[in-house]
């Protein structure tokens, strides 16, 4: 098989906060999620990821994240949410356990550095590679504690969801705080990359004017081809993105790949995919700044993605979409994996 990189999962958030066993396969991860209540069902969606299915695609690598919710969200996440920064450290290092726990089982491979990066790339079996990632910066109550999280092997970091006390962010438009400058400064010191995925517009672009590690957008679609929300990125923010060498992870997620979709997941095939794919290439005038951020379970399930995906082992299709297209086997290849192996190779360091 040919390298899978995926740039975004809530792995630990779904383990932890949602109560779904992911060291089981997704048939019994979807029997057990049977037992929960229609309206459980409804919010959460049909489970498409769980550990097992990610292994038996081979080599992979996936950035899980630490994402936690604030109790201000009012979303279907807030099971287990946060209202103070106490409690936002204390969901954020139990979720870090949570991983830590997935690495000494044998579930998932650590990686923390370039070497890493290769070996995981290389390995035909055994676990998958993990890159950390957090999602929102509330887990840390104040800059300094970023060493910490580095030292534990976190490499990458996303200020915002929503607002954190560091950024404006989805929905909440504002520029960067005191603290979120601080935060900079902190992962300029220390290498940490930063993924501008729910950066609130002001945010994105004080941010990167003040970053000094490499930029990515995990898991973040193409504005021009979306409703126009701040969730999605603009032209000019993909070309910037692009002129840091950055890469985007596309979303496979329905509502975020048409406009005003109708809620039936069959009138949304894997052309859609292919379209937000193209665009970011064509601003790009190549196809190194694209790759996969799937968010697969972080809030919505198998109802909620393209025809032709039910599962996260399905990911592969969307390269067989772009064969469909004319693209060729290394460019496939490319937004699959490789990009991301480039991008990650110079954050890890």
């Amino acid at each position: 098989m040919s390298l899978l990189i995926d740039a975004h999962l809530d792995l630990a958030y779904n383990a932890i906060g949602l109560g779904r066993d992911l060291n089981v396969s997704v048939a019994a991860g979807r029997q057990r999620a049977a037992e929960q209540s229609a309206a459980w069902r409804r919010d959460n969606g049909t489970l498409t990821t769980t550990l097992p299915e990610i292994a038996a695609h081979m080599p992979t690598v996936v950035c899980g994240t630490i994402f936690i919710v604030p109790a201000s969200a009012g979303t279907p996440f807030d099971q287990r949410a946060y209202s103070t920064p106490a409690e936002a450290r204390a969901q954020a290092l139990e979720q870090l356990r949570w991983y830590q726990d997935q690495v000494a089982s044998g579930h998932l491979r650590l990686v923390a550095s370039s070497s890493d990066l290769d070996a995981a790339c290389a390995a035909s079996s055994g676990p998958p590679g993990l890159v950390l990632l957090m999602e929102g910066a509330d887990g840390l109550v104040d800059p300094s504690e970023l060493a910490e999280w580095h030292a534990a092997g976190l490499r990458w970091l996303g200020p915002a969801w929503q607002a954190t006390r560091y950024s404006g962010g989805t929905g909440a438009p504002g520029p960067l705080t005191a603290l979120g400058r601080e935060l900079i400064t902190a992962m300029n010191q220390l290498g940490v990359a930063l993924d501008v995925s729910h950066l609130a517009e002001a945010s994105f672009w004080e941010a990167l004017e003040l970053i000094e590690t490499p930029v990515a957008a995990s898991h973040a679609n193409c504005r021009a081809l979306s409703e126009p929300r701040d969730r999605y990125l603009s032209d000019a923010m993909i070309k910037a993105v692009v002129e840091r060498d950055g890469v985007i992870g596309i979303v496979p997620c329905n509502p975020m790949l048409v406009p005003q979709w109708d809620g039936v997941k069959a009138s949304v095939g894997l052309d859609a995919v292919v379209r937000h794919i193209d665009h970011i290439c064509t601003l790009a005038g190549s196809t190194r700044h694209v790759g996969l951020g799937s968010d697969f379970d972080g809030g919505f399930g198998s109802e909620t993605i393209p025809a032709g995906l039910e599962r996260w082992g399905d990911l592969p299709q969307i390269g067989a979409a772009l064969a469909s297209d004319g693209w060729s086997d290394a460019d496939i290849r490319a937004v699959l994996g490789g990009n991301w192996r480039r991008w990650l190779a110079q954050a890890l360091g």
